[in-house]
């Protein structure tokens, strides 16, 4: 598959402004952000995509690998109010979203205030949440989904943007509460970060353990994030895109596909959600390759991060050693 551009004549001169600009921008974020990440390329594309897109994405990978210095770079970079949230067993939904306290005021009346939780922020950090209860679970759903939370009768509006960023240890799994299948379906992407190559892992060590070490600086605001989430929107997707997004998205289906590997080994397949995700991370990642339109080919390189969570296989495809990647590589095949 080959990458086709779309002519600056055939978008708006306006949008075309707006593209160029932004396009600037993304690039400064990027370099701003890698002055801290030492490597992890993919995985600093995939989160911008996913913020770009107005989504929320869960990372997966060891302890040890640089997530939580990424949320606080990213926050840095974007202009965001950060925090960070770890998960545990005994987190209740108040500890996240805010409870109401009994307070008296200099008039001796009482009465109830609401004490906002760290949710109320703009792009939030929530640390193994597989650790968290169903429960807990629930009320981060919430938030995901309708962009606010409800205490004690009365409902609150979350900042925006606003983006999670949760992260889960693909090993320890004593003690965890799966993320049921609803929940997994709000996050845009799946991004699984690995082990830096030799080459970084070099670079990392020299500067992370010496006296002066570089610092990101805020490039874009929030403003900017929610103005660049607009453009997105506006950037035109070809016919041939969108007939490629749904062949891919059907074909994952059991009930609708002609793959026979997807019909012995995959239990279900992806809903509309992940469909609606290429539509927007396919724009997303060809505007930060500083293209004006996106190419079956960003489909393909999102495939894994927009399905892998939102499939799931038999027991049989475990019991004759394939994986989940193993299928996808497949459904994307198929598309020419």
């Amino acid at each position: 598959m080959s990458v086709e551009p779309l002519a600056k004549a055939d978008i708006s001169s306006d949008l075309e402004k707006k593209v160029g600009v932004l396009a600037r921008q993304l690039k400064d974020a990027k370099e701003n952000v890698h002055k801290v990440i030492i490597g992890q390329e993919q995985v600093v594309n995939l989160c911008l995509t996913a913020i770009l897109s107005g989504g929320h994405f869960l990372i997966m990978g060891l302890p040890g690998l640089g997530k939580t210095k990424l949320v606080e770079t990213l926050g840095t970079v974007l202009g965001f109010d950060a925090r960070r949230v770890q998960c545990t067993p005994d987190l209740m939904p108040a500890d996240i979203v805010g409870s109401e306290i009994l307070s008296g005021g200099k008039d001796g009346e009482r009465s109830f205030r609401f004490v906002k939780g760290p949710i109320f922020c703009q792009l939030l950090m929530a640390d193994e949440i597989n650790r968290a209860s169903p429960r807990t679970q629930s009320a981060l759903l919430q938030a995901m989904q309708e962009y606010q939370v409800s205490v004690g009768g009365a409902t609150y509006d979350l900042p925006r943007p606003f983006h999670v960023m949760a992260t889960q240890n693909p090993l320890e799994q004593e003690g965890t509460y799966p993320l049921p299948e609803a929940q997994l379906d709000r996050f845009m992407l799946q991004v699984d970060i690995g082990y830096p190559t030799l080459a970084d892992e070099r670079r990392m060590i020299l500067v992370t353990t010496g006296l002066n070490q570089e610092k990101a600086v805020k490039v874009l605001s929030a403003e900017d994030v929610i103005t660049a989430q607009g453009v997105i929107r506006q950037l035109p997707i070809g016919q041939k895109v969108v007939d490629g997004i749904l062949a891919l998205v059907q074909s994952g289906r059991p009930e609708q596909t002609k793959l026979e590997s997807v019909k012995k080994y995959v239990s279900w397949g992806p809903g509309p959600r992940a469909a609606q995700a290429f539509m927007l991370t396919a724009r997303a990642r060809a505007l930060l390759e500083g293209r004006y339109s996106p190419s079956l080919d960003d489909v393909v390189a999102l495939a894994p991060s927009v399905l892998r969570h939102r499939m799931a296989l038999h027991f049989s495809a475990r019991a004759e050693g394939k994986g989940i990647e193993d299928v996808i590589k497949e459904m994307c095949a198929q598309l020419g």
